[in-house]
């Protein structure tokens, strides 16, 4: 289960320095966060794909002109409020994917015994922003050096991963990765897993857009 809910400004700042110490600290992948205001998010929508309406979900986007991205960084909640800031991205939607169990619920999700991990749907334009723009992202907002854990969530939920969906997505997520490798950024190896995307089970409704709904503040701890 999640052990953090809301963290002050200064808690997160402590944490940031206690916690992700597979980063080199002080270098982003950004040099400027891209950011929208909240008129904007709330546009973003919630249905990626048109997921839950639509049998093929990759088909619903490309008849839009976007795509779809499935990534996994810890907490949900904070992942997906990072992207519905990204400009590009026209939806997202939170839920389980990766694990040996179908319809799985937030509880057994969290028993560590399904196999699932939490994860963020993305749908995106590219013409607006690309496949590796998102992993730029992705890698800014998680720490990828540690095994089954985001800061304090531990379990193989919390599991850093990118589910490609296509062969293109594999060979962008491949590279870059091997890039990040050789950049020095981080002192532990990445462990971040590159596999084929699996059936997405959209979390419990509570959970979609869990920081807009409560007015809390992102769980996501910055390198």
């Amino acid at each position: 289960m999640k052990t953090h809910m809301i963290f002050t400004a200064v808690s997160l700042a402590a944490l940031s320095g206690a916690l992700l110490i597979g980063s080199s600290g002080g270098s982003r992948m950004f040099s400027q966060k891209q950011t929208a205001n909240k008129e904007t998010v709330s546009q973003i929508g919630t249905r990626p794909g048109d997921i839950g309406k639509s049998a093929d979900i990759d088909k619903s986007a490309s008849e839009r002109g976007h795509a779809l991205a499935v990534f996994g960084a810890g907490c949900f909640w904070g992942v997906e409020a990072e992207y519905r800031h990204l400009p590009g991205v026209i939806a997202t939607a939170v839920g389980y994917t990766g694990g040996k169990i179908e319809n799985p619920t937030y509880k057994q999700v969290c028993s560590d015994t399904t196999g699932h991990a939490e994860a963020v749907l993305i749908e995106y334009d590219p013409k607006k922003v690309s496949y590796e723009q998102l992993l730029e992202l992705l890698f800014e907002i998680h720490d990828p050096t540690t095994p089954n854990r985001q800061g304090v969530d531990i379990g193989s939920q919390y599991r850093s991963a990118i589910f490609y969906r296509n062969p293109e997505q594999e060979k962008i997520a491949r590279a870059f990765v091997a890039k990040q490798e050789k950049s020095g950024q981080f002192r532990r190896p990445i462990v971040t897993q590159i596999e084929p995307a699996a059936t997405f089970y959209m979390a419990e409704d509570y959970h979609q857009q869990y920081h807009e709904k409560t007015g809390t503040a992102s769980c996501i701890i910055r390198r």
